[in-house]
Order: C-alpha cells, then structure tokens, then sequence
C-alpha cells in the first residue's frame, strides 16, 4: 500500500487529538474531509500508519483500541469507567529498562506501561 491522500487525512486527525481516538472518532472527522470513506478504509490506514511507524496503537485502553501519534516511549492511564487515556511523562523509563536488564541479564530494547484506575471526573461523580 502506498502512502494516500486518505491516509494522510486519517494521520493528521490522530496527530492533532490528544484523546487517543478509535477507528471510529477518526472516521466521523474523516467522512467530512473524505465523503464516502469506509470504517474498513480507516482500519486498513491505521494499520499502515502501525506497521511505518507513524503511530502507535493501544490495545484495548478503554475498551477499544486506540490510536496515538506519539512514537516516543512514554506512559498512560486509562479510566476503567469513562475509558479516557491521558499521557503521563515520567521520567522512568531508561531506570525500569536498566533494572530488567539486570535483574533478568537480557537485553531490554523497550517496553509499554499502561496505568489503569478512575480518572478525577468519574471519582468525584461516585
């Protein structure tokens, strides 16, 4: 596959969210730049923009899988009620990777972090 118009319009929509949006919160903005654009189609781009590296995907954060346009190495917290996904930068990355490496002997290239618990919203309204 090729790098398209359609798949450029799908990047940039991830690209300017910071919600970490499903196939689905892409394709809506998308049908209004690209009339007659297919889910499948969105699905088929995300995956391309996947396996270049253009973005990542989170699997299965609030249920769904969603899409984030930051590649560097960094952190969520998903809400188990609303399903929101936020970013968190801290700065223990290289520490977590160094104690595996030598706590296990391997050769640690990276890793994924998730948090998972009840965002401030969801807590005061229970």
């Amino acid at each position: 596959m090729r790098r398209t118009r359609q798949c450029e319009v799908i990047k940039t929509i991830v690209s300017w969210t910071d919600s970490h949006p499903t196939a689905e919160d892409v394709h809506e903005p998308a049908r209004r730049q690209l009339p007659g654009i297919s889910l499948d189609t969105v699905y088929r781009n995300l995956k391309w923009l996947i396996a270049n590296g253009e973005i990542q995907v989170l699997e299965g954060a609030g249920g769904a899988n969603r899409y984030d346009a930051c590649t560097r190495n960094h952190y969520h917290f998903v809400c188990e009620c609303c399903g929101w996904v936020i970013d968190l930068n801290l700065s223990l990355r290289e520490k977590l990777e160094r104690l595996v490496a030598e706590d296990t002997g391997f050769l640690v290239h990276g890793h994924k972090l998730e948090f998972r618990g009840i965002c401030d919203r969801c807590r005061v309204q229970k």
